[in-house]
């Protein structure tokens, strides 16, 4: 075979790129190369694995080894590109303290993002984690489990996988008694949950004044609520400054001057897209620092390809490449591309950061714009409204209030952005506005919408069309 298409990174945008490639054109070559042991895997399940409410790694493994060869692919794990070589169409590939070339006709660089850690002192301390990885994940559970509980073969067929050294030394040490997550996004309100199911003491440190800062100030309010109503301490508008340890393990956080004894911590302050791998090549970033692409994920290099996580894409009401790493996105860029390289150009889609997010039971959804000021960055004369209605019809048992804000453009009516947050499949409903703002609609096409309706399921106004009524009321 010839016009190898090569792939760096084996997760979920490079193995849907490769996996959809292969199966358009049989007969292509398909290498991925990943530097790790682990592939295909949902990284968004971290949180409620180490809560216990998913029981094995290896349930969250989408695609085994096995099967990714028996698609036909040339799987390469524990192998690093460490250089591209787009004038040579080659690239550098390192395993076993040993160099090699591949070369390749096209390029897909799937490389992810990392953890941000760098700004706290101390996280390199025994007993905090980022939660960005397998194994990070296994070992802070192996820390929350009592050593005479610990199932060292518990791991089910990720048990191969595994370091095996990192976890087995959390697992002998009894199990902290309080922690500290330092950042208040989605892993820092999952993580709370997490930690509270193992009946620990939590502090959460948030340096914005609010939590879940895309989503708004309705469902930052109401997740707030809902965390301190499971004993989390909140520390809002509060920088920390540093872990500090006792003999190399966390002992506690400073905050604000002020410390306050833990044995175990999370930062979760963000990620940063890996982009150090196109240094040098002539590969254009964005603005944001991940890679600019075109509508099909191709770069500004022949053959050179990006996506997932490391990728810009565009958003869908700005029209502007915009940076927001999620597991769909990654996902469907990466199909996208296999598909393209296969033979038949397919775009990658747009983004509008449709996501969600739940605390304890409280969910929390949010999708295109919401921020005033970014509207205004746009070009947009932003007007929002919030309103709170019941879930299911007034008489039917199970509903709850419903906050749902949405944010319009004063000139054309246009749907902007939404939020939405409350404890009765709350979260599900974001996927509405999402599909408004895929369609340009405004405020008077989505008040128009026939959403269905059944007192189990909603009242004859969805909340939706409640704040769609008063918004379009408002823009007169």
């Amino acid at each position: 075979m010839t016009d190898p298409f090569v792939v760096v990174g084996g997760d979920a945008a490079g193995l849907s790129a490769a996996s959809k490639c292969k199966r358009e054109d049989p007969d292509r070559e398909v290498v991925v190369f990943e530097r790790g042991e682990w592939v295909s895997y949902a990284h968004c399940g971290m949180p409620y694995y180490v809560k216990g409410e998913v029981e094995s790694l290896a349930d969250m493994l989408s695609l085994s080894p096995e099967q990714i060869s028996e698609r036909g692919i040339d799987l390469r794990r524990n192998h690093e590109v460490v250089a591209v070589n787009a004038e040579e169409q080659t690239v550098t590939v390192e395993a076993d303290g040993e160099q090699f070339e591949q070369a390749y006709d096209e390029l897909l660089v799937a490389t992810g993002a990392h953890a941000v850690s760098d700004p706290i002192d101390g996280a390199d301390l025994a007993g905090a984690f980022t939660i960005h990885s397998m194994d990070a994940a296994a070992a802070l559970r192996a820390f929350l489990t009592p050593p005479e509980e610990f199932d060292p073969d518990g791991f089910g067929g990720a048990g191969e996988f595994v370091d095996r050294e990192l976890v087995e030394a959390y697992a002998d040490r009894e199990p902290p008694e309080s922690a500290a997550i330092v950042g208040g996004g989605y892993v820092g309100v999952e993580m709370a949950e997490a930690f509270s199911a193992h009946d620990l003491d939590v502090h959460l440190f948030q340096r914005p004044e609010r939590l879940l800062p895309p989503f708004g100030e309705a469902p930052a309010e109401r997740a707030a609520e809902a965390l301190r109503n499971h004993g989390v301490t909140l520390h809002l508008d509060t920088e920390v400054d540093e872990l500090v340890g006792d003999d190399g393990a966390v002992a506690g956080v400073v905050a604000d001057g002020e410390r306050v004894p833990v044995e175990a911590a999370v930062v979760g302050i963000g990620i940063e897209p890996n982009t150090a791998l196109l240094d040098g090549t002539g590969v254009e970033l964005g603005v944001s620092g991940a890679v600019a692409v075109d509508d099909y994920g191709r770069t500004n290099l022949d053959g050179v390809h990006a996506a997932g996580d490391c990728a810009e894409m565009r958003h869908t009401v700005t029209g502007e490449p915009d940076w927001v790493p999620l597991g769909l996105t990654a996902n469907r860029a990466g199909r996208a591309v296999g598909q393209t390289v296969a033979g038949t150009p397919t775009p990658v889609g747009d983004i509008a950061g449709t996501a969600v997010v739940k605390a304890f039971e409280m969910e929390c959804g949010r999708t295109g714009i919401l921020d005033h000021d970014h509207a205004r960055e746009a070009g947009f004369d932003p007007v929002s409204e919030t309103v709170t209605a019941g879930s299911r019809s007034g008489y039917y048992p199970g509903g709850a209030e419903t906050t749902v804000t949405l944010t319009a453009d004063r000139k054309t009516g246009r749907l902007l952005g939404g939020s939405i947050a409350g404890e009765d499949r709350a979260a599900i409903r974001i996927d509405t506005l999402a599909t408004a703002l895929d369609g340009d609609a405004t405020v008077g096409e989505v008040e128009r919408l026939d959403l269905a309706y059944a007192p189990p399921f909603s009242p004859v106004w969805d909340p939706i069309l409640v704040a769609a009524k008063v918004l379009n009321g408002t823009l007169g």
